[in-house]
């Protein structure tokens, strides 16, 4: 957007394969903040200070993450910078833009007691007759790439950690868009699964 549409501004950032962006988590903005809150990673049980988490419910309402830079572009006359591997929703404020450098920003001797582990592997991921049937009917314009991005969320099981593993009926539901997506664990020979059962 104006005044920061200008190529100029840009000049040397294709050379940076992943870049740093600065936003607002504008969708978590609380009328005060709390200076606890409970990670999932521990369970939804725990609590630790907001300082030490990555929570999106911050005093500041800033949010920081590596993501990687697929180029510029030109889209109804207005420059646009092309991001990919992400986890912004549609609108998010960008309030700036660095490029990442290796050499400096990795820290591979890095250490966090609470989290120090990658999350658990990715689950496979089913979906329903009815659940498969609603999604053709969306307007692809409408929701790109749509059951690819269902898949990508509830793949990383969602449900707080206290539950995971767990062999349960419960069903669980996710707002995507303007839809409620719904989905269950189910374990078929000790092998976990999600089955998304619809998309309404």
């Amino acid at each position: 957007q104006s005044p920061f549409d200008r190529e100029a501004a840009f000049r040397g950032l294709e050379s940076a394969s992943q870049i740093w962006l600065t936003f607002q988590f504008h969708e978590a903005v609380r009328a005060e903040w709390r200076p606890v809150v409970r990670p999932p990673r521990l369970g939804g049980n725990k609590k630790i200070g907001v300082f030490a988490s990555r929570s999106p419910f911050r005093p500041n309402s800033l949010g920081l993450s590596v993501v990687r830079n697929e180029g510029l572009a030109r889209k109804n006359g207005e420059l646009v910078l092309k991001i990919s591997n992400h986890d912004l929703i549609e609108g998010t404020p960008i309030l700036d833009i660095k490029p990442y450098l290796p050499f400096s920003d990795s820290v591979p001797e890095a250490s966090l007691g609470w989290a120090d582990s990658a999350p658990t592997d990715r689950l496979e991921v089913t979906f329903a007759p009815d659940a498969s049937d609603q999604l053709s009917q969306l307007p692809e314009a409408d929701y790109p790439d749509f059951r690819a991005l269902i898949e990508d969320v509830v793949s990383y099981d969602p449900r707080p950690s206290f539950r995971r593993g767990r062999d349960e009926q419960r069903i669980y539901g996710a707002n995507l868009f303007d839809k409620n997506v719904r989905f269950r664990f189910v374990n078929e020979d000790s092998i976990m699964r999600v089955e998304v059962i619809s998309v309404c």
